[in-house]
């Protein structure tokens, strides 16, 4: 090594310092906090007067029915969302890969619902899936009754709520997907396809063993964020129908939102948050190891 390089490695940690301080004074510790706080009787109010716990507050959450309902509502979105948002995003990527100008601008089309604001589409769609009142009737019904179905009440119906946010959440993120494999898309090299198509390859043949595996570490990296995002819903169940009917909208960061603004206990919305922080790096570590992603 030379004496400017050596000279250069001396500089380098001086120059993370910085970042370093950053991470440390908003992530390392506030997780640490609430890490301590998660075994106390901590209150959002008055976390100086905390008790030691020990594991109680961990062992009621997992008993405890609301939580589990949470849980439950929100792994069940995910599995709705996850894959149907994966797919429909790749066979839009593939649809406008497309190098005509013309094309780009069907691209910015798919993508504005991802930079219109959440608190907006949720009112949106509220408006959308309005069951018939009298004469008024949402579009989502009007268009339903169009072919013979009769109308429903999407929002209002156990079994309905939970599929219509969804449903509401795959339009709206589809197009951040579609952007990500478009970049994976346009980094397959041409000569393959161009191979592949001479060996008289059609298109579902170049795409099932040409596009699919070239693509493979950005599907791995959609789905991991796809279900990390799945996991976070909060702001469309919580405007669109409170977490109703019953419970059957009902998230796990609502949940954990009203446990520590609602019910003030601080320690309880704690360990519920580390319980939902293990679960999701668990499924994000599960999901890269069963893709295999490739490294280099």
């Amino acid at each position: 090594m030379t004496a400017w390089e050596k000279s250069r490695a001396r500089a380098a940690p001086w120059f993370l310092l910085p970042a370093l301080a950053l991470l440390a004074v908003f992530v390392v510790w506030p997780m640490v906090r609430a890490a301590a706080w998660s075994f106390t009787s901590a209150d959002l109010l008055a976390p100086e007067r905390a008790h030691w716990l020990g594991a109680a507050n961990y062992s009621e959450l997992l008993t405890d029915a609301r939580f589990r309902r949470a849980f439950g509502n929100t792994a069940l979105f995910a599995l709705m969302v996850v894959p149907v948002q994966t797919v429909v995003a790749f066979f839009l990527a593939l649809w406008v890969n497309r190098p005509e100008p013309a094309w780009r601008w069907l691209r910015a089309v798919f993508f504005i619902p991802v930079i219109v604001s959440t608190p907006v589409l949720a009112v949106l769609w509220t408006l959308l899936y309005q069951p018939a009142q009298g004469e008024q009737m949402g579009l989502i019904n009007a268009m339903v009754q169009a072919i013979g179905v009769p109308p429903q009440a999407w929002l209002r119906d156990p079994h309905l709520a939970l599929p219509a946010i969804a449903f509401m959440s795959v339009w709206q993120g589809v197009g951040l997907q579609m952007m990500v494999f478009l970049a994976g898309l346009q980094a397959v090299p041409g000569e393959l396809l161009e191979a592949a198509r001479i060996d008289g390859a059609g298109a579902w043949g170049r795409v099932r063993h040409v596009i699919i595996p070239s693509v493979r570490n950005t599907i791995v990296f959609v789905v991991t964020v796809t279900t990390v995002l799945a996991f976070r819903i909060f702001v469309q169940p919580y405007l669109m129908t409170r977490g109703g009917p019953g419970r059957s909208t009902l998230s796990l960061i609502q949940s954990i939102y009203e446990t520590t603004f609602l019910g003030q206990d601080l320690g309880r919305a704690c360990a519920a948050s580390f319980l939902f922080l293990i679960w999701v790096a668990f499924l994000t570590l599960l999901q890269r190891w069963i893709a295999g992603e490739e490294r280099g």
